[in-house]
């Protein structure tokens, strides 16, 4: 039960933003082992005008993507894969023929079974009731 949220400058156009959406939903099934019915993926989008890059304005197209996972579900080569493949996927979708800035993240953070959760239950509880 992943989720997504990727912020991004400059604004997209909404069939490219639902195609970098399914990409990077996949990556998690993929990637991660997550289940897409359940992964929750938030765009932000913003004017490069918002955005600076060594305290300059951009002068490519930029973005952040964090995900969140429970801590401790994957081995720390598929977190290296889903950075590298997320990357490239923002590089296709968003950068091109030019390149995406290099100083665009992906983050993977761990949170903790039973910090979080959905349909009222948190990760820990769902687990424990699977077990028994």
């Amino acid at each position: 039960m992943p989720t997504l949220h990727l912020q991004l400058c400059p604004p997209q156009e909404p069939a490219r933003l639902r195609a970098l959406a399914q990409a990077l939903t996949q990556l998690s099934t993929t990637v991660l082992g997550k289940r897409a019915s359940v992964t929750a993926l938030h765009i932000q989008q913003t004017e490069a005008w918002l955005w600076a890059l060594g305290g300059e304005a951009p002068n490519a197209p930029m973005a952040l993507v964090e995900i969140r996972i429970s801590q401790g579900s994957n081995t720390d080569e598929e977190k290296a894969a889903f950075v590298a493949q997320a990357f490239a996927a923002l590089q296709a979708h968003l950068g091109g023929s030019s390149p995406l800035a290099e100083a665009s993240y992906v983050t993977v953070l761990e949170v903790p079974a039973q910090h979080w959760g959905y349909g009222g239950l948190t990760q820990a509880q769902r687990k424990a009731m699977s077990a028994g």
